[in-house]
């Protein structure tokens, strides 16, 4: 496998973006697989991010890095200051409404309503 670093700096160049950087960082000192999966997404997209090739939601990727490992926040109406993955977490579960919980509810309805909730039909 090659060297998440240098597949980064060769796709991204002078452009390398400082959250791109560590990606390959987390990846390089444990595996694409493994920030995958903390991440919650596939390993693929990952790859695809250091390769420059991704075509989805950049934005969205950045968030859950930041908010993953470099421990960017936002404040949230509902709950407080609150890391920009949990953040898109909670946007993610607010696009199909469940009454699981309290919480669920809560948030659904908040995100729905939060300016930072882009909907994919809005993109």
């Amino acid at each position: 496998m090659s060297d998440p670093l240098a597949v980064a700096r060769a796709a991204w160049g002078a452009d390398l973006p400082d959250w791109v950087l560590r990606l390959a960082e987390e990846c390089a000192q444990t595996s694409q697989s493994r920030v995958a999966a903390h991440l919650g997404r596939s390993a693929a997209l990952v790859s695809n991010v250091l390769r420059r090739k991704y075509p989805g939601d950049m934005e969205a990727v950045e968030d859950l890095v930041r908010g993953r490992y470099m421990r960017a926040t936002v404040r949230c109406p509902a709950l407080g200051e609150i890391s920009t993955a949990t953040c898109r977490d909670w946007i993610a579960l607010s696009r199909t409404y469940a009454n699981t919980n309290s919480e669920r509810v809560r948030m659904c309805n908040a995100c729905r309503r939060c300016p930072r909730n882009r909907k994919e039909s809005q993109t």
